[in-house]
């Protein structure tokens, strides 16, 4: 077939270009090689954070104050997109606009949510301190020494909100395929054909759009991303009461450990609990018995905690905690490395891809400069170290906790 179009990869980023670029007239194709999100953005946590992980005012220091000032600006405005997006098209996906709560672990976590919160402010962001009071009522739980609220924020049910733009997508005339493993491509005249093992499409443009799940023909992608496992378990569904009592308001947690922790409510009532670590071979159990005593440790009117799901996958995370804009070739481009922010950074790259190629802005207007892929070193023994430190990290903690006992 031929399209204007294709698109590697079914995830937030990758549906939001091809939502974007059906709307406005273009004829695309999305090649997706499992199923509709099957990567970070069906795994995700849920919550949709405004910004990166680094601080406001390092991004200028990094990227020059142009592009620094682009990308703050694009990403602070970020959850509003998602948000507006779920609305326009009418998306069922558990979205909650009560913000998030970014909780500071001891007085080391306090500073660094003082000076965040000092630095958005200055850029009129609605972001505000808590003291361990405010956190208290706002989590249900004392052992936090404050938190920084983020109205702009909120949650969602990732996998819901990426299904419901492939319904837009289809909609607006989009076409997705899935279980289409794209195995190569070839330059034919001015276009592309991108191949799969069933056939091929015949482009104008490729958006690569596979993060940190990429595989061939551009390699080159995974190597300067380091795979940083991330699990979620699912309580069964709390008490009215207990609901009550715990994130009252709806917010979504995260903390301020290396380690860290997250946590949301979903639909029925259930707590998502997550942190650093795989579910596979011995980190199943370790991660799984940590979780349970850590919830009774964190919220003690829980009682028992029994989980009903649990998942894990990958955050592509960069040497820098920054995402990246490639150029593989003439008219082949891509975003990628979103460090776990990936839920309203994929929407707003989607955007911007769609209106690059659509030509509404060119190269000069894009939020990140073009760079060349740059490969980690010693790629497998850091993530070797970071699944292993998850592990030990949580056997530890969860030792200690029965030691205290």
């Amino acid at each position: 077939m031929t399209v204007d179009v294709v698109i590697v990869g079914a995830g937030f980023t990758g549906l939001s270009t091809a939502l974007n670029l059906s709307e406005r007239g273009s004829k695309v194709a999305v090649l997706e090689g499992v199923e509709i999100g099957y990567g970070a953005s069906g795994r995700n946590v849920g919550l949709v954070n405004a910004g990166m992980w680094i601080m406001p005012d390092n991004l200028p220091g990094v990227l020059g104050q142009k592009y620094g000032d682009r990308l703050l600006e694009e990403l602070g405005n970020g959850p509003q997109m998602v948000f507006e997006r779920i609305e326009r098209h009418n998306i069922s996906c558990e979205a909650t606009r009560t913000g998030t709560l970014h909780c500071a672990v001891g007085q080391k976590g306090l500073r660094e949510l003082k000076e965040r919160a000092e630095q958005w402010q200055r850029r009129g962001a609605p972001v505000t301190l808590l003291s361990a009071e405010e956190t208290a009522k706002k989590t249900g739980t004392r052992i936090y020494a404050g938190s920084l609220l983020d109205m702009r924020a909120g949650t969602i049910q990732p996998l819901a909100y990426v299904r419901g733009l492939a319904h837009a997508t289809l909609a607006a005339g989009g076409q997705i395929f899935t279980n289409s493993t794209v195995i190569g491509t070839e330059r034919q005249g001015k276009d592309w054909v991108v191949k799969t093992a069933q056939g091929s499409v015949r482009a104008q443009w490729i958006v690569v759009a596979t993060n940190a799940y990429t595989k061939a023909p551009w390699p080159q992608i995974r190597t300067e991303m380091m795979h940083l496992p991330y699990f979620n378990l699912a309580t069964k569904p709390l008490t009215k009461e207990q609901q009550s009592q715990i994130l009252p308001e709806r917010q979504g947690v995260w903390d301020t450990k290396t380690v860290l922790s997250s946590y949301r409510y979903d639909q029925f009532g259930r707590l998502v609990f997550g942190s650093v670590g795989a579910l596979r071979n011995t980190g199943t159990g370790i991660h799984t018995a940590w979780a349970k005593r850590e919830l009774e440790r964190v919220f003690p009117q829980l009682g028992k905690v029994e989980f009903d799901y649990e998942w894990y996958g990958f955050i592509g995370m960069t040497n820098d905690s920054l995402p990246k804009l490639h150029c593989f070739d003439n008219n082949v481009i891509g975003f990628s490395g979103y460090n776990g922010r990936g839920i309203a950074t994929g929407t707003v790259f989607g955007n911007i891809m769609a209106r690059y190629i659509n030509g509404d802005i060119n190269k000069a207007d894009l939020p990140l400069p073009v760079t060349e892929p740059e490969a980690l070193s010693c790629l497998s023994l850091r993530e070797a170290y970071y699944e292993t430190g998850a592990q030990i990290a949580h056997l530890i903690g969860a030792r200690s906790l029965v030691l205290k006992k």
